[in-house]
């Protein structure tokens, strides 16, 4: 027990708590940006499958920011790269009050992907920022340990959005006046966060993924050097987090319209079941980074619930009432670690690449923008139907975790 690597060390207690509040704040402009879907569908009279370009413009934001993000990191250092994206988070929510005033689908997306550009450009910082901050035995507990806040603000999203946009009989409840005011206040916070944090001070930071003594692996050095694209663990990682964002922004996007269309709520209270379903997330993360602590390696973790969102697909789209429906809200459940568990085991023994490789894993994230179109084609005929798609992803991420040693094979699993 002596031999427990710490989880931090208490000179970095307050930087982990401001860039966990980073996950948090992002949470919530995600989830936040699903109850859009519905409530454009109704006041700006748009098809399910046009709605998507509401993930478009969120998840589409991370591909094109993704890359000149981890340079600008590279180039200016964390705490830098953290102001970038919560000016760029700010701007983009300031940007709804003109959008809801011309009453513009475009004028919306337009916003929408300002905003993410900030996401995107803090995530790419967040995760390698988070991972520094001790020893790298413990990077994977401190990035879930965040991601349980990041999903704590998924909590809130759905159901702030819910409440002040969906809410059916309120003054304006077919209009965009709500919507207006909801990001004018977001910006406003953002804006607060982002002054707070230029007074952090930021200390130099070491590269914690040079070298890897994981409590459930042995790392070797090699004699000669692999580059990035070489490394088969980063690789797949990058393709599986691209699966799993598809898998999550489609699942999310279409989640009311389930609740609406198959058991026959208001656009409001599946609203609020989505919020139901993201408390589950944060329970799922909870429970997850305990198991990857003290029982199951991470990889092992994440196949077998990737292997359980399968059968919560399967029984989501067979239409069985409120057993489909729980199964539906389950997917966050089993959904909850896989993004930080991808995002760390593709960073493993990564070294100078470390920013780089953290760039093109965030790129991934463009899947939730890309998945959702394809839902919305079916689902624009049968909503539950289209949740036999996310069953393709799923089988992606199984294979990355149950193929995981043999693609880093410098890490022997116990």
């Amino acid at each position: 027990m002596s031999n427990q690597p710490k989880f931090t060390e208490r000179k970095y207690l307050v930087l982990l708590l401001f860039v966990t509040l980073l996950f948090f704040l992002w949470g919530i402009a995600i989830t936040l940006g699903d109850t859009l879907n519905k409530h454009f569908q109704t006041v700006l009279h748009i098809s399910k499958s046009r709605s998507a370009y509401v993930q478009l413009s969120l998840f589409g934001a991370y591909a094109v920011m993704g890359i000149p993000a981890g340079l600008f990191m590279k180039r200016f250092g964390y705490k830098t790269g953290v102001l970038l994206g919560l000016c760029l988070y700010a701007i983009g929510a300031f940007l709804f009050v003109p959008a809801s005033n011309a009453g513009s689908f475009n004028f919306f997306r337009f916003a929408l992907f300002i905003l993410a550009c900030g996401l995107a450009t803090l995530e790419t910082v967040a995760h390698p920022f988070i991972a520094s901050l001790g020893d790298q035995r413990t990077s994977d507990q401190r990035i879930n340990f965040s991601q349980f806040f990041n999903g704590l603000g998924g909590i809130i999203g759905p159901f702030v959005g819910s409440y002040f946009i969906l809410k059916a009989g309120q003054q304006h409840s077919n209009d965009l006046f709500a919507v207006k005011n909801l990001y004018l206040t977001i910006g406003v916070i953002i804006s607060c966060v982002a002054i707070l944090f230029s007074f952090v001070k930021v200390p130099p930071l070491s590269d914690p993924h040079i070298v890897s003594l994981d409590s459930y692996s042995v790392t070797h050095v090699e004699p000669i050097e692999k580059k990035l694209f070489q490394r088969k663990h980063f690789v797949f990682a990058a393709v599986a987090q691209l699966f799993n964002v598809a898998a999550q922004g489609g699942t999310w996007a279409y989640f009311i319209n389930y609740g609406h269309d198959i058991m026959g709520l208001t656009s409001e209270k599946a609203g609020y079941f989505f919020g139901l379903s993201m408390i589950m997330l944060v329970l799922g993360r909870f429970i997850g980074t305990l198991l990857i602590r003290y029982v199951v390696a991470p990889h092992k973790l994440l196949w077998i619930f990737a292997f359980c969102n399968v059968l919560m697909c399967l029984l989501v789209a067979q239409r069985l009432g409120t057993i489909s429906f729980i199964a539906l809200i389950m997917i966050n459940f089993f959904f909850s670690i896989m993004y930080p568990t991808i995002f760390s085991l593709g960073l493993k023994d990564l070294g100078r690449y470390t920013e780089r490789a953290s760039s093109f894993i965030v790129m991934g994230v463009v899947g939730g923008g890309l998945f959702p179109f394809l839902m919305g084609w079916v689902a624009d005929h049968d909503v539950a139907t289209a949740y036999y798609l996310p069953i393709i992803c799923y089988a992606v991420i199984f294979s990355f975790g149950y193929f995981y040693p043999r693609l880093n094979k410098k890490y022997f699993f116990k």
